[in-house]
């Protein structure tokens, strides 16, 4: 699901020429959530506790932008530690085998005002998929820490089945259990990278 990803709208923005600039993503004031039908009539939320990436762009040059991220499968969190337990098994993540989830982003198109088109490849499940993600522009701003940030949102539809989380039981008026399609929302903070090496 990654991830997440939706980074390389904050440096669509950026101006002034240089080398090129590399942004680490901020977990603390970052979400990488996702929803899901459950009995075809409700909606369960979940999220991923833990995850890094980083996004790389040369100014002036957002063709060339390149966003990458991990995610830890076993940081799965649902609220409910025996769903938790059960999405962590072989029927579903199988996070022992594949324990991590990674995103590298293809293509970034604009789209209009601040939003954006990600395009990418995400790995879940042992399993290598193109995705499509739409981005929002949320602003830019210094800290007062003396960093600078910027942040966005995306959103995104993926089918769980296309990455081998087939795993469902048909229930009494023929639906689905669980539903297949998964409802992507992220929201990233990302922190321009100083290296402190002398």
């Amino acid at each position: 699901m990654r991830l997440l990803i939706c980074l390389s709208a904050l440096w669509l923005s950026a101006s002034g020429a240089g080398a090129a600039e590399v942004y680490d993503i901020d977990p603390s004031h970052s979400t990488v959530g996702f929803t899901v039908k459950h009995l075809g009539i409700s909606t369960v939320p979940g999220k991923f506790a833990k995850f890094k990436g980083t996004v790389t762009l040369e100014k002036h040059k957002s063709t060339a932008a390149k966003v990458e991220a991990v995610i830890e499968a076993d940081s799965i969190d649902t609220g409910i530690v025996g769903r938790d337990t059960h999405l962590k098994s072989p029927d579903f993540f199988d996070v022992t085998k594949f324990p991590e989830i990674r995103f590298v982003s293809t293509k970034i198109s604009p789209a209009k005002n601040d939003k954006f088109v990600m395009e990418g490849e995400l790995t879940m499940h042992g399993v290598t998929k193109p995705v499509k993600l739409d981005a929002v522009f949320g602003g830019e701003a210094k800290d007062p820490w003396g960093g600078y940030r910027a942040a966005c949102s995306a959103t995104g539809v993926i089918d769980r089945k296309d990455f081998g989380l087939t795993w469902n039981k048909v229930i009494e008026t023929g639906g689905l259990l669980v539903g297949e399609k998964v409802q992507i929302t992220i929201e990233v903070e990302g922190v321009l990278h100083v290296d402190k090496t002398p």
